[in-house]
């Protein structure tokens, strides 16, 4: 059964100006990201902008990012979405595609309780084969619900394909918390990567970071400097990594994201609305501080 580890990127996906997919841009961006080093890839989830697209799109591009990496790393689909029967739908189509494995986020907006929360990753789990891998995604910032530990450890009982999980909020008594599921035997990877270090040094086993589409080489070397043991030098590229997440907005809007792709080298790609791209005068001034980032590190554009 293939894991999640180290740098995993969550990628946005690059719609054209007639707002529909660009797979020339999203062959570069796997290849680009590929040959710098990450770990895993992530499409479909919410850098991703996965809630804007149809079932049919998420279907196309997760093909389409699994048959382009071409088995050189290990590809997640992020498969929730609103229903179960959309998440059962797209679990499936996971599986038959090929890739590693997938991440269910919880149910969004509206609430739900614990044990309709057990009872959906259950459902879901369930729905594929049990050597199929499974991790739970956990942004109650955004999704509006939480998973509990207690009910992590209540679902890890009934589906045993659930090997770990994605937590997206920067409480580390939490990430304690699932570290102990299942008798320690339990995945934790980390959402907010300016906490990659500590959340590894803790057990976590990587970070799924949207900011590493941008600039992955801080965190390819720093996750090769934890695998090494040379924790000094992974707190020096821990800070730069930082300064490259505070300069992109570390997620909290991906026009920024795109904006530095373009500049990497990749076809300009936009974002759907109701989310706008940047202005020219944020788009300029974006470019300058990003270009002076990676000039400052010697680091290359992709392209």
């Amino acid at each position: 059964m293939t894991r999640m580890f180290g740098i995993i990127v969550p990628i946005v996906t690059p719609f054209d100006e007639f707002d529909h997919i660009d797979y020339q841009a999203t062959r570069m961006l796997v290849d680009s990201l590929i040959n710098k080093g990450i770990n895993c890839l992530y499409p479909c989830g919410t850098t991703g902008e996965m809630l804007k697209m149809s079932l049919q799109e998420r279907k196309d591009f997760a093909k389409a990012v699994v048959e382009y990496a071409q088995g050189r790393v290990p590809v997640f689909i992020q498969v929730g979405a609103s229903t179960t029967k959309e998440t059962l739908e797209l679990a499936r189509h996971a599986m038959e595609i090929g890739s590693a494995g997938i991440g269910v986020v919880t149910p969004q907006f509206l609430g739900v309780n614990d044990r309709e929360m057990e009872e959906y990753y259950v459902e879901v789990a369930n729905s594929v084969p049990k050597e199929f891998p499974v991790y739970l995604y956990n942004i109650p910032q955004c999704a509006g619900n939480d998973i509990k530990p207690t009910v992590v450890n209540s679902i890890v009982r009934r589906a045993s394909n659930v090997v770990g999980i994605k937590y997206s909020y920067p409480d580390f008594i939490r990430f304690k918390d699932y570290l102990l599921c299942n008798d320690g035997n339990f995945d934790v990877v980390v959402g907010p990567d300016r906490l990659f270090l500590p959340a590894m040094a803790m057990g976590c086993v990587g970070t799924v970071t949207g900011c590493a589409q941008c600039c992955p080489e801080p965190f390819v070397a720093e996750y090769k400097a934890i695998k090494a043991g040379d924790w000094e030098k992974a707190r020096q590229l821990q800070i730069q990594a930082n300064e490259m997440c505070e300069i992109v907005h570390a997620g909290a809007n991906m026009a920024y994201f795109k904006a530095a792709l373009e500049y990497n080298g990749l076809p300009r790609t936009y974002m759907r609305k109701p989310a706008l791209d940047l202005t020219e005068e944020e788009r300029n001034e974006f470019i300058t501080q990003f270009a002076s980032y990676k000039k400052k590190n010697n680091y290359e554009r992709y392209v």
